[in-house]
């Protein structure tokens, strides 16, 4: 089962940057975007459909702000669109589609970056998706999230470490709130279980010197429950082509998606 996690800064904008000629090659059982900026309904235009997938959504209350989507080749059991708490449901950021025994969400975290009550409404949803996902790992079924959290959890996920210690994005409440999810919750980093290298990074800011010098950071995860751990068997985070400041990160597991 290949899984692949983009956030796409604009779903419209994406497929003009060739999203849907690239993901049309990858074979993708299952691909989840991160804020898509599009409504519901545009969701549904034939424009945004992929050939030979179905496609799920959810919106936020203003379409420009968030939205999250799920394209997979398999028609679901289920799709859930609300974890039950604002910080969530309001703006778009989360949807998941069950299968047979495991289940994959497409997440979209607040990135704080723009400023004060945006980074308060991210700490907020830390919060309560902290305790959502402590009690589904729980549950008799597992997990994929894929998950645009805009942290950096650790020193090898961000270019110049020491330099961005007091940045949005590497604050010690955001990666203790990471070491909260996948140390004491135990869930998997699934790039981290097969790679230790540095400089693999998932976003850059929108600058030709972040370019040119890597300035990258990882704030791009596929969060897994325990079950799926030791099902991992690559992970490649594509830094072109790019269809935003996010790269598309993929993830190969030793699974057969059933319903």
């Amino acid at each position: 089962m290949r899984v692949i996690s983009i956030n796409v800064n604009g779903i419209h904008n994406a497929i003009e940057q060739g999203l849907f000629d690239w993901l049309a090659v990858q074979n993708a059982d299952v691909i989840c975007l991160q804020d898509t900026r599009a409504s519901a309904y545009e969701m549904e235009a034939p424009e945004v459909q992929l050939h030979g997938y179905f496609c799920y959504a959810c919106d936020a209350e203003q379409p420009e702000l968030g939205g999250v989507a799920i394209y997979t080749r398999i028609q679901p059991k289920a799709i859930i669109t609300s974890l039950g708490f604002e910080t969530a449901d309001r703006y778009g950021r989360y949807i998941q589609a069950d299968f047979d025994k495991v289940s994959i969400a497409s997440v979209l975290m607040p990135s704080g970056h723009k400023g004060d009550d945006e980074l308060n409404q991210k700490f907020k949803f830390m919060d309560d998706f902290a305790r959502y996902l402590d009690k589904q790992r729980r549950k008799r079924r597992d997990y994929i999230y894929c998950s645009s959290v805009f942290i950096a959890h650790n020193k090898l996920d961000v270019k110049h470490w020491r330099d961005c210690q007091q940045e949005t994005g590497f604050l010690s409440p955001e990666r203790a709130w990471m070491d909260e999810i996948i140390g004491t919750m135990g869930y998997v980093d699934a790039l981290r279980e097969i790679n230790r290298e540095g400089e693999l990074y998932s976003w850059w800011a929108d600058s030709e010197q972040a370019e040119l010098l890597n300035l990258g950071w990882r704030f791009d995860y596929q969060l897994l429950t325990q079950g799926m751990r030791r099902t991992v068997r690559s992970a490649k985070l594509s830094r072109q082509p790019r269809f935003s400041q996010h790269a598309p990160f993929s993830v190969d597991y030793d699974w057969v998606l059933t319903v």
